[in-house]
């Protein structure tokens, strides 16, 4: 059975920044609805070959019947060791459109989205432990405080923080309706929306690792590519693009890197073009892209 996916973001740009070689190896490794895959196969011919990842069992329902076509049910955290499995160690590009998918905001009980009452879930991998519902009522007040600053930027993490953690003494907070109401003070009519918005964000990276999932894979990326490959990566909040932005120019996430005595440094790669986002006819089909970022960058 196929899942109802929307159309992917950014569509043709972000498949255009791969300068797709028709005989090349290709991965997508946020495959979802399959739409940039598709669009790939599209531009290979027969030699080309395209790997793509996705944890999410909802995402194996949409797998192509495509000889040049392999989907690997795993975190992409896992790249270079799936590909090795596969006996690939170097490929021609990379694609990535990161966050959540529209199915999974449109599936009320995977508690992604704040439009409707569900547990407390949000599990990208619906086999992992750690869920929403565990980190709401089981971290202690300042991890919960620094979830929600670090990964919310909620300047009232540390009040919200407290709240929850008074609450839950007497009972445990169960549904997104319950949490709403328990944290109902903070939620200004004419911002509700913006403010839940940001603290689904801070819940749902904490329960999927998703910083620490984005620095391990792109750390791996220059050493995947060949000369002149391709990374071309979507981000959907500022946290995501800062470190694709980052690493990109420096090849780290913080710091600078070494310079010779010239004030020349080296890094794996370089930027081409610049931002990309989409245009306010696209944003108007499909609300998902409004924040999106595009990146592209090529293996020096």
């Amino acid at each position: 059975m196929t899942m109802e996916y929307h159309n992917p973001v950014l569509l043709n740009e972000t498949v255009n920044g791969l300068n797709i070689n028709p005989d090349g190896v290709y991965v997508d490794v946020t495959f979802g609805g399959g739409g940039h895959s598709k669009e790939i196969l599209s531009r290979l011919g027969k030699k080309g070959k395209l790997y793509a990842f996705d944890q999410d069992s909802d995402a194996l329902d949409n797998a192509i019947d495509d000889d040049r076509f392999v989907l690997i049910h795993e975190n992409f955290r896992y790249i270079k060791r799936f590909l090795r499995f596969h006996g690939v160690k170097q490929v021609n590009g990379i694609l990535a459109d990161f966050g959540v998918s529209s199915h999974q905001f449109d599936v009320a009980e995977r508690g992604f989205s704040t439009r409707f009452e569900a547990d407390l879930d949000m599990r990208m991998n619906q086999e992992n432990s750690l869920s929403a519902f565990h980190v709401v009522n089981e971290y202690e007040e300042e991890r919960l405080k620094q979830v929600f600053l670090q990964y919310g930027e909620l300047r009232a993490a540390p009040v919200m923080a407290r709240v929850i953690v008074e609450y839950r003494r007497n009972e445990s907070i169960v549904t997104s309706e319950q949490l709403k109401s328990v944290l109902r003070k903070f939620l200004p009519p004419r911002h509700e929306n913006k403010v839940l918005a940001q603290i689904y964000q801070a819940i749902r990276i904490e329960v999927n690792q998703e910083i620490e999932v984005l620095k391990e894979f792109l750390m791996q990326t220059p050493e995947l590519l060949s000369e002149r490959g391709r990374l071309s990566f979507i981000s959907y909040h500022s946290l995501e693009d800062r470190l694709v932005k980052r690493f990109i120019r420096n090849g780290m996430f913080e710091g600078e890197p070494e310079r010779d005595m010239f004030g020349n440094f080296e890094v794996p790669l370089k930027k081409v073009n610049g931002l990309i986002v989409p245009t306010k006819e696209e944003i108007k089909i499909n609300n998902r892209a409004r924040s999106a970022k595009l990146r592209i960058a090529e293996k020096v």
